[in-house]
């Protein structure tokens, strides 16, 4: 089972750090990530393993999201089944 981990924000120091940590905190494994500055907006997406979680779905949603608020960024946390679901023609 896996999830997409979207960030959005102005970059900083850090940001991988943090999101890495967090995905460790959580016993998660990060399969991908790929990131870039867009016209001035730094942007990363991680594909994680959640099969290793060692705390509930919703915890790991609302973990990266307090993140989010930390850093100045939005970050979402979706469900395999459900990005896929949402980004089928």
């Amino acid at each position: 089972m896996k999830a997409v981990i979207t960030f959005i924000g102005n970059d900083r120091l850090g940001i991988v750090f943090r999101a890495s940590e967090l995905a460790v905190k959580y016993g998660l494994n990060i399969n991908d990530i790929n990131q870039t500055i867009m016209d001035g907006f730094f942007t990363m997406f991680m594909i994680v393993d959640i099969s290793g979680q060692t705390v509930p779905f919703d915890e790991i949603v609302k973990g990266y999201a307090e993140l989010g608020e930390e850093l100045g960024m939005y970050i979402k946390v979706q469900h395999e089944d459900i990005f896929n679901s949402m980004h089928q023609i």
